[in-house]
């Protein structure tokens, strides 16, 4: 007999302005008891250092937290020029110091170099996996770490103010698997001098937007209340990039047993209308199938002129 799990069967998304202090584990955890909710996951990790946007996925929303990552992610970064820290941000303990500061002209005319796909090694201090384990747990035991560099993709990345000679703030569009803390460690290298983070906030992750977010004091007074479900946002809400159908009732039985269901002409040209592809070759393709009422049914692989399911959506109560 299977184990009834613990908790309500929430699905959906939490927009999160995460405070200063904590990590995203126990930003989630907190959401989690909010809700009373049996699964609880999140798209990417805030340092405790930062604050800025946790997209917090409920129930069948775990199953959308990779297209919500892959999405573009925005931020805000204050730095401190002449120390370097152990871990790149304030947190840290200081590892080297350099009298230099760089001046205006200086940073403008390096940024070009640290925009568009660069080489960035992770820092020791991050969720990278190294054998399987984290390289932050590595790194604190005292290990010395030789990890790899790997493309990443800064979209823009712009000074916005230089308060004083010691700091700068910027802000930066990047995507998956670019690390703020390295980009600024190699930036102070390239200026000849050293740097780390002092303050960061992350304003967007894919659709999710600090515009959109609430506090967590704010979320945790409507703990186990009706009102929490308010700041519950579709499960679509992380799949905004994915061509979306609608599909019958019966079609939705089909998918959720996990068999395929025939592409008809009409689906197939609202696909074609909307793809950047010449020749309307639609194999391959994501689709995300939902009912005429909106409920999420499935994602779905365009194949041999099928939609086959590889992720369905099961609710045991609400969406």
């Amino acid at each position: 007999m299977a184990r009834k799990k613990k908790g309500t069967p929430v699905h959906g998304w939490v927009v999160l302005d995460k405070p200063e202090g904590i990590t995203s584990t126990q930003a989630v955890g907190r959401v989690r008891r909010v809700f009373d909710a049996q699964k609880a996951g999140h798209a990417g990790t805030l340092d405790p250092l930062a604050t800025g946007v946790l997209a917090v996925a409920l129930g069948e929303a775990t199953k959308t937290v990779p297209y919500a990552m892959d999405g573009e992610k925005r931020y805000s970064f204050t730095l401190r020029w002449g120390e370097a820290t152990d871990t790149d941000d304030s947190q840290g303990q200081v590892i080297a110091r350099s009298e230099h500061r760089p001046t205006e002209a200086e940073i403008l005319a390096q940024l070009p170099h640290f925009i568009g796909e660069i080489q960035q090694i992770p820092p020791d201090y991050s969720a990278v996996k190294v054998d399987g384990e984290r390289a932050y747990d590595l790194a604190r035991e005292g290990e010395q770490l030789d990890l790899a560099a790997r493309t990443i993709e800064i979209y823009e990345a712009q000074l916005v103010a230089m308060p004083d000679a010691d700091s700068a703030v910027f802000e930066m569009a990047c995507g998956k698997g670019s690390y703020v803390r390295a980009w600024v460690r190699d930036l102070a290298r390239a200026l000849g001098t050293v740097a780390h983070v002092t303050q960061l906030r992350r304003l967007q992750v894919g659709g999710f937007r600090i515009e959109g977010a609430i506090s967590l004091e704010l979320l945790e007074t409507f703990s186990h209340s009706p009102a929490a479900l308010e700041h519950l946002k579709p499960i679509s809400t992380a799949l905004d990039d994915i061509p979306a159908l609608a599909v019958t009732a019966t079609d939705s039985v089909r998918l959720r047993s996990g068999s395929s269901i025939l592409l008809r002409a009409s689906d197939f040209a609202r696909l074609a209308e909307g793809s950047a592809d010449a020749d309307l070759n639609l194999q391959g393709l994501t689709v995300y199938l939902s009912t005429a009422k909106g409920e999420p049914v499935a994602l779905a692989e365009v194949a041999q002129g099928e939609l086959r399911p590889f992720r369905v959506f099961n609710f045991g109560a609400g969406v």
